[in-house]
């Protein structure tokens, strides 16, 4: 992905106009109940909707659309029976076997560096946010709720509705971000739930071109290349090493290599666990950002303006 000066000019005025990136920005979150504060559990990423800081939404309310599993992590990880199909620490989440549609197909000129399709570090967030599989779609259930193999490339219903819920009824339907699943409440002029919040924004789907390319490879710094090298490497990662402690710690920027060389991926920009703002009494940083957006920070991380 080598982009020089024009690219702000050319390719990126079409990422800029689709209606994904203008409604969701890189540095505003939408309203949310969640003090997102302290760890994960204060977050939307607590798919069990409690909390203990803040008062997060009724649990109650989504319990018939997804599995309350009664804890956070597991929604994402096992301790044992992970998904063997992705290179990922502990994964619980089914992963379909899908070819997206990726940034390179826009055909922008100023793209020079080759695109793959997305890494593990992207199909971590792609798991949910593609819309593909219920949010509760796990081959894992904690204690002895079952263990599914098959649950790693495809959802299984029959498998998923053996939970038992024991705070609230058990789930009929297990809902995926998507226009049939979660948007029909939460989506504007829904017909249900028309009080809940807009979660268009979420859904990224299988088409990626409207999105900042994943699976695309960090040009080499040098002459006429708009990039700033990464500060720092290791096995499998690269990163701008802020403090100089050679650790990537989570408020840093930092690029993946799973075989295609040093590639941006979701996971490059966002941590889905959530990073403290500085100062006293700090929030996360809006839409599980590493480094805040405000005065174009984060872009500025990488890009040399």
């Amino acid at each position: 992905m080598k982009f020089n000066a024009g690219w702000l000019l050319g390719g990126l005025v079409a990422v800029l106009l689709s209606t994904a990136w203008v409604t969701a920005g890189a540095d505003t979150d939408i309203p949310t109940k969640f003090s997102n504060r302290g760890s994960i559990a204060n977050t939307r990423h607590n798919m069990t909707q409690r909390q203990a800081e803040g008062g997060g939404p009724a649990a109650t309310n989504m319990d018939p659309y997804r599995n309350d599993y009664q804890e956070v992590c597991v929604y994402c990880h096992t301790p044992h029976g992970a998904n063997s199909n992705v290179a990922l620490p502990l994964w619980n989440r089914t992963i379909k076997a899908t070819t997206y549609q990726t940034y390179n197909q826009l055909g922008t000129a100023s793209l020079t560096q080759p695109v793959t399709q997305p890494g593990p570090n992207s199909l971590a967030c792609l798991s949910c946010h593609d819309g593909q599989v219920g949010v509760d779609s796990v081959i894992n259930m904690p204690g002895s709720g079952g263990y599914n193999a098959n649950q790693a490339t495809t959802q299984s219903d029959t498998f998923l509705n053996a939970w038992n819920n024991s705070r609230g009824p058990d789930a009929t339907r297990h809902m995926g971000l998507n226009q049939t699943g979660c948007l029909a409440c939460h989506s504007a002029g829904a017909l249900l739930g028309g009080n809940a919040t807009d979660f268009a924004v979420f859904v990224i789907g299988t088409d990626l071109r409207n999105d900042h390319p994943v699976g695309v490879r960090f040009p080499t710094a040098g002459p006429g290349v708009d990039f700033k090298p990464p500060t720092a490497t290791r096995v499998g990662m690269a990163w701008f090493d802020d403090n100089s402690n050679r650790r990537p710690d989570t408020n840093e920027v930092r690029l993946y290599d799973s075989g295609e060389g040093f590639e941006v991926e979701c996971a490059s920009c966002h941590d889905p666990h959530g990073v403290p703002s500085n100062g006293v009494g700090s929030q996360f940083n809006p839409t599980f950002l590493r480094v805040t957006n405000a005065g174009s920070a984060l872009c500025l991380t990488c890009h040399s303006k």
